[in-house]
């Protein structure tokens, strides 16, 4: 059960970071000093030395990655035209670049749009909603899609998590297929441990050697993050990518049966109990303006 100051102190950055513009002296301060507080909620001491002090931790990226769930028809035209020419632009303008924005191709919940932001602060991750809501330029041009009645909504429901950027790979790699618009899936992995000693086996065993096993098949290896708010913790989340299904599945095969791979997955410290409870794997689709 939280204490009742660990809810005070939430219900405290919760409503700075949702206050007006004269609030934002304050919210850069409390958000400063506070987001290893707010993330006490949902994580333990050990997974917050990133956010503590300064927000921006050796160089390592935070990511913001949001779900859009919608209803087919016109809704998924409407949300896709405000995240085109309303949404990417202005969170570029913001230095949040480059931003991926993906269709569900295979998966639970279709259709969605998975939208990933990633920034070397995580202070304007929080931030970006009141950031967004002083733009007049983005107001305009997603004012259709932000002032949707009740009975024409723009979504039915959005949910977001924050994760920060493992050690060994620190940022965010875009394919080269991404710059010449070539043919190309992407797969989002999300691995659930059942305990948070489980979790930190699992973050240490992918950078001990899964993340070079996964390069010498020829993945593409766009993000691993662990993630700090966001539901089914302990989890981390990272994303690789393909130019075909085809060539996923022959990627896989060869990880499969690299003995690296077997040798590493046998190891005593990775294998005397399950350390990952439950694996969700999705597929998805960049949209033809996404910068990933």
């Amino acid at each position: 059960m939280l204490s009742k100051t660990r809810i005070a102190g939430f219900e405290r950055l919760v409503r700075i970071y949702n206050g007006s513009r004269e609030d934002s002296m304050e919210r850069r301060v409390f958000l400063g000093s506070s987001l290893a507080a707010a993330l006490a909620v949902t994580r333990p001491a050990a997974y917050l030395q990133g956010a503590q002090g300064s927000t921006e931790s050796k160089g390592r990226e935070f990511y913001q990655l949001r779900r859009y769930y919608l209803s087919n028809g016109a809704q998924t035209k409407f949300c896709d035209v405000f995240l085109r020419d309303a949404l990417v632009p202005a969170l570029n303008r913001l230095g949040i670049t480059p931003v991926g924005v993906f269709n569900l191709t295979i998966g639970p919940e279709t259709p969605s749009l998975y939208v990933l932001m990633p920034c070397l602060s995580a202070e304007r991750l929080l931030m970006v909603e009141s950031s967004l809501a002083q733009d007049d330029e983005y107001r305009r041009a997603g004012e259709d899609f932000l002032s949707a009645p009740a009975n024409e909504p723009g979504f039915e429901r959005m949910e977001s998590s924050l994760l920060q950027a493992f050690e060994k790979m620190p940022r965010l790699v875009v394919p080269a297929a991404t710059a010449s618009h070539s043919p190309r899936i992407f797969e989002l992995r999300t691995y659930e441990s059942p305990s948070d000693q489980d979790h930190k086996r699992k973050v240490e065993m992918m950078q001990s050697g899964e993340g070079e096993i996964f390069d010498k098949a020829g993945f593409w290896q766009v993000f691993y993050g662990d993630t700090l708010v966001g539901r089914r913790l302990p989890n981390l989340t990272y994303m690789l990518g393909y130019e075909s299904l085809a060539e996923r599945d022959q990627k896989w095969a060869a990880f499969q049966s690299s003995p690296v791979w077997k040798s590493l997955s046998s190891q005593p410290r990775y294998a005397f109990e399950s350390i990952v409870s439950n694996i969700t794997n999705l597929i998805l689709t960049p949209t033809a303006y996404s910068q990933i």
